[in-house]
């Protein structure tokens, strides 16, 4: 086989199972929103199972869905049957996943959940089978072409319960109303995270702050840019407000009798600013296009904190 042939394969297999995503979004009927609502009434956890594949598949689902506000965890099927089945209690909603709806391995299980009755979402490809019976909720997979050409080896079928499971845990976000901020509680490391911190999560504040008022003489405002050590530092007017900023820029503007003169005359007025609820990838940007290396963070146009480039620069931004 030449390069060519390889490319044409990988464009068949990727248009057979985007043709199954579409005969899987247009046969969801509304056991979709019944499984939504079993979730949401649950006060314990999603326990998402599966075998082989599908096994592979359910734990994806479940760590979206507990990245994502919604409690999950995976339990195997066979470990089930050794003592994990304790990991399933009153209280907890159980998602089990088996194309054929015949996995042998998931008997223990599906038993499990209908002696405590433990709420069973079923999903498979025949709507007659031992799980879907015996499920609550079903939700069937439609019948559609694996994209391996020999029909025997798990493509189209596990691509469709994977998009399933993200349409759950969607759906559940839209629901609950699920924020970038809530996102980052459970994505704190990591390039992730760092794109989701807030200005608030890395701002000096308090004594940390380089803050004079307008009349103070350009001596002592040196020396508090010198004491805090950001290279600049920040004026207030009689109501405590941010009248202005002086930076390296503005010393070297007003050189000429420069002690002679206060920080209110000295200063740039209207300085930029960013609110503490920003995210710090926002104040990022914002110093690289105005070719600075700090924000005063304001609230009311009061001066509450002071985020600088390396602390974007020191959780990963940047």
């Amino acid at each position: 086989m030449t390069r060519e042939d390889f490319l044409e394969t990988a464009r068949r297999v990727i248009r057979i199972e985007g043709a199954a995503l579409g005969s899987l979004a247009n046969a969801l009927d509304d056991q979709f929103g019944v499984a939504v609502e079993t979730i949401l009434e649950t006060k314990g956890r999603v326990v998402v199972c599966g075998m082989g594949k599908s096994g592979h598949i359910a734990r994806k689902i479940a760590a979206t869905f507990a990245s994502t506000g919604t409690p999950a965890q995976f339990v195997h099927p066979a470990e089930a049957s050794h003592g994990d089945l304790g990991m399933m209690a009153v209280g907890d909603v159980a998602l089990v996943l088996s194309n054929s709806g015949e996995t042998p391995e998931l008997a223990d299980v599906v038993a499990h959940t209908r002696r405590f009755s433990i709420p069973l979402i079923g999903v498979a490809s025949n709507p007659n089978s031992s799980l879907i019976r015996q499920s609550d909720v079903q939700l069937i997979l439609p019948k559609v072409e694996e994209a391996c050409g020999t029909g025997n080896v798990p493509t189209s079928t596990t691509t469709m319960t994977l998009a399933l499971g993200d349409a759950l845990a969607v759906a559940l976000m839209e629901h609950r109303q699920f924020t970038p901020a809530n996102f980052r509680e459970f994505h704190p490391g990591g390039k992730l995270g760092a794109a989701l911190s807030r200005v608030v999560d890395l701002m000096h504040k308090g004594d940390a702050l380089p803050l004079v008022a307008s009349d103070t003489p350009m001596g002592e405002a040196l020396l508090m840019i010198s004491q805090k050590g950001f290279g600049v530092v920040g004026i207030t007017d009689d109501a405590g407000k941010l009248a202005g900023i002086v930076t390296d820029g503005d010393l070297r503007r007003h050189m000429d009798g420069l002690l002679s003169l206060t920080a209110g005359e000295v200063m740039t007025k209207a300085p930029e600013t960013i609110e503490a609820g920003d995210l710090a990838e926002a104040a990022l940007g914002q110093m690289n296009a105005r070719k600075i290396t700090c924000l005063f963070v304001t609230e009311d146009k009061r001066p509450v904190g002071l985020i600088h480039i390396h602390d974007c620069l020191r959780v990963g931004l940047g």
